[in-house]
């Protein structure tokens, strides 16, 4: 899909995160000009002044979604969003680092530290943007105060997610976890089986922890009584008119895995990079996220 906003003119991931092959789809239509790596914005004059485009990499849904209704936003602010779609986690983070981006959104700050960690690359958050919570979607039950006997549940299968899940299910009364059981225990955490896991303190309903890879929660929640997913899963699979409980966007989770806009170090300083920020963080894209995605996605302050 092609799409290049240009807008009138003056004028930084999610999830249980692996990368296997890489495809990215430019939202210009004109071949991009080369540029060192310490800028890949381009600039021209117009009669209304001197235009600035900015080439964002973004994960299709929500990231590049969000940037495109946010590029009509930022037609008065003089500058033009180039939006360069990916559909993994390494190549938006290797363009950036190596110039041919002016920016990526499509990470949380975890993975953004690691990242750099295991690359040596230096790219930094220019904002926290939102944040793609883990939802309690119904399968064959729909009410979470009335849980049946032996509940099956899925969660997804990962130390950090599986976690984040239980957690989740504490709120809701479903289960306790022993005492001292936190986020940064599960984070910390390098191997954890959910199916064999001995953390639960109390469970009055019986349930049955059903652990699996988070993308296949979504096509197994017709045969799961509830599931608990990702947002970025749930998103695709249309299903936000099961969502019946999620993590708080205020909570800690919210915190420590909302989605950023990746800058170079240094480029966070950049005017037209906090123009970018502060459109995406305004009240006015808060109410859209919000009003679209029903709960899968939530802004962030």
């Amino acid at each position: 899909m092609k799409k290049l906003f240009a807008i009138a003119l003056s004028a930084a991931v999610a999830l249980s995160l692996a990368a296997c092959g890489s495809g990215a789809s430019s939202a210009s239509s004109a071949p991009a000009a080369s540029t060192p790596a310490a800028s890949s914005a381009a600039s021209t004059s117009t009669a209304g002044g001197e235009n600035i485009v900015l080439k964002v990499g973004a994960s299709p849904a929500p990231h590049a979604e969000i940037l495109e209704q946010a590029a009509t936003l930022l037609e008065a602010e003089g500058i033009t969003l180039d939006i360069v779609e990916f559909d993994d986690y390494v190549m938006p983070n290797t363009a950036l680092a190596e110039g041919s981006l002016d920016a990526n959104y499509f990470q949380h700050q975890p993975y953004l530290t690691n990242f750099n960690a295991e690359q040596g690359t230096d790219l930094v958050s220019a904002g926290a943007i939102h944040y793609e919570p883990l939802g309690v979607y119904a399968g064959k039950s729909s009410d979470l105060s009335n849980v049946p006997d032996g509940a099956q549940i899925g969660i997804p299968a990962d130390a950090t997610n599986g976690g984040r899940a239980l957690l989740l299910l504490q709120d809701q009364g479903v289960l306790t976890l022993e005492e001292g059981i936190d986020l940064d225990y599960f984070r910390n955490a390098e191997d954890i089986s959910f199916s064999e896991y001995d953390g639960i303190a109390e469970n009055p309903h019986n349930v049955e922890i059903v652990a699996m890879e988070a993308a296949n929660l979504p096509a197994s929640l017709p045969d799961l009584d509830f599931a608990v997913i990702n947002g970025n899963y749930a998103i695709p699979a249309g299903i936000a008119d099961q969502l019946l409980a999620s993590e708080d966007a205020a909570g800690e989770a919210a915190q420590v895995f909302a989605n950023v806009i990746a800058v170079r170090s240094g480029d966070e300083e950049r005017p037209e990079i906090q123009k970018l920020v502060e459109v995406l963080k305004s009240d006015e894209m808060k109410q859209w996220i919000t009003d679209k995605y029903q709960g899968s996605v939530l802004p962030v302050e």
